[in-house]
């Protein structure tokens, strides 16, 4: 961390020391990002909604096996571009959440025990832009899922996160899931990550 305060536009740089603000702000960050985890948990997929804003970008790219030296050109699919896992806003998220709690969700009938843990994580950045804070995290997951009794589904990956603080604190403006497969092995994604 350089001697500027993360009161302006500010990239944190990898190894280095953070002052007082950067550790109470990563602390913050943190504790929301488990926050959101237990919701999930919890199957409280409503007070989850709450924590993303009206414009999320919610993202999870196919990821495809390439030849030596073009993984970053064409490893992961583009957002906006081709086909993707999950390229959803807001209102297809709330879509998804009234599907599961009709109680009839073909995938989600009974719902799904799961359980996310959340580590790894690190500010990349942060942007004041005015009355706007944003901060760029990057971490990483492994979400455990059991369907009925015998269907068990790991997803591990990293996440690319944009958090934005708003009066109601802190929520989701943008999220990248990769995840660390090519081929889904799991009979469906119902799963929020």
């Amino acid at each position: 961390m350089t001697a500027q305060s993360l009161s302006g536009a500010t990239s944190i740089q990898q190894g280095t020391v953070g002052n007082d603000e950067y550790h109470r702000l990563k602390a913050d960050i943190e504790d929301f990002l488990y926050t959101e985890a237990d919701l999930l948990d919890e199957r409280r997929f409503k007070d989850w909604l709450d924590l993303l804003t009206e414009d999320i970008t919610y993202f999870m790219p196919i990821r495809r096996n390439v030849k030596f030296g073009q993984h970053t050109e064409k490893e992961n699919t583009r957002l906006g571009e081709g086909i993707s896992w999950f390229d959803e806003g807001k209102w297809t998220l709330n879509k998804r959440v009234e599907q599961i709690l009709t109680g009839v969700h073909y995938a989600e009938e009974p719902l799904s025990r799961v359980c996310h843990m959340v580590s790894n994580v690190q500010i990349q950045a942060v942007r004041n832009n005015g009355t706007q804070r944003e901060v760029d995290v990057r971490s990483r997951f492994l979400v455990y899922q059991n369907r009925v009794e015998y269907e068990t589904y790991f997803f591990v990956g990293k996440r690319n996160d944009t958090l934005r603080l708003t009066e109601d604190g802190w929520k989701v403006a943008r999220r990248e899931i990769i995840l660390d497969q090519n081929i889904l092995l799991a009979k469906n994604l119902t799963t929020f990550f």
